[in-house]
C-alpha cells in the first residue's frame, strides 16, 4: 500500500488505554503505512498537542486524529468540538474510535463534524482489520489537504 506521498504520515492517537495504544501501534506497523504515531492520553494533552502548547511546542501537525471519546480531563466530544470550531484545525480529519455503539452518541459526534465514527472491535483480528482499513482509506483512497506554514485557506 502506497501513501499519498513519500513523507511519513503523522497520526495523533488520543487514547487513555495503554493496551489500546499498543494494539493500535502494532496494527499500524503491520499495515505497512509509513507513519509517525504520536500518543496523548487525555483531552487537555490532545489540545496542547494540536495547538503546540507547553511540552508539545514542537509537535507536528497531524494528518489524522484517532480520538477516543471517554478520556480524562476533557472528554473526546469536547476535544472534537474545539478542533472543528477552529479554522486552523478543522481540516484535520478526526476519526472517532471508541467502544460505544450508542446511536445518540454516534449522531452527536457527527453533528460535531467528526469525519468518521468507528466502534472498536473486541476481537483482536477485527481490531487490526479496522485500523488497517482506516489507514488505507485516509492515506491511500482519500486525498488530504497539505498544511503549509502560514498559508490558511478558510
Amino acid at each position: 500500500m502506497e501513501p499519498q506521498d513519500e513523507r511519513s504520515i503523522v497520526i495523533l492517537l488520543v487514547e487513555d488505554s495503554p493496551s489500546d495504544v499498543a494494539l493500535t501501534r502494532e496494527a499500524l506497523l503491520e499495515s505497512g503505512i509509513r507513519n509517525q504515531l504520536c500518543v496523548v492520553t487525555d483531552g487537555e494533552a490532545a489540545l496542547d498537542f494540536l495547538y503546540g502548547r507547553g511540552a508539545y511546542a514542537l509537535s507536528p501537525r497531524p494528518d489524522l486524529v484517532l480520538l477516543d471519546l471517554n478520556l480524562p480531563r476533557r472528554n473526546g466530544r469536547e476535544v472534537l468540538q474545539e478542533i472543528k470550531a477552529d479554522a486552523k484545525l478543522k481540516t484535520i480529519p478526526v476519526v472517532v474510535l471508541t467502544t460505544s455503539r450508542d446511536e445518540t452518541e454516534i449522531l452527536y459526534t457527527y453533528q460535531l463534524h467528526a469525519n468518521c465514527y468507528v466502534t472498536k472491535p473486541v476481537d483482536l483480528d477485527k481490531f487490526f482489520y479496522v485500523i488497517r482499513s482506516i489507514g488505507e482509506f485516509w492515506f491511500t483512497v482519500a486525498k488530504l489537504p497539505v498544511a503549509k506554514q502560514g498559508n490558511l485557506v478558510v
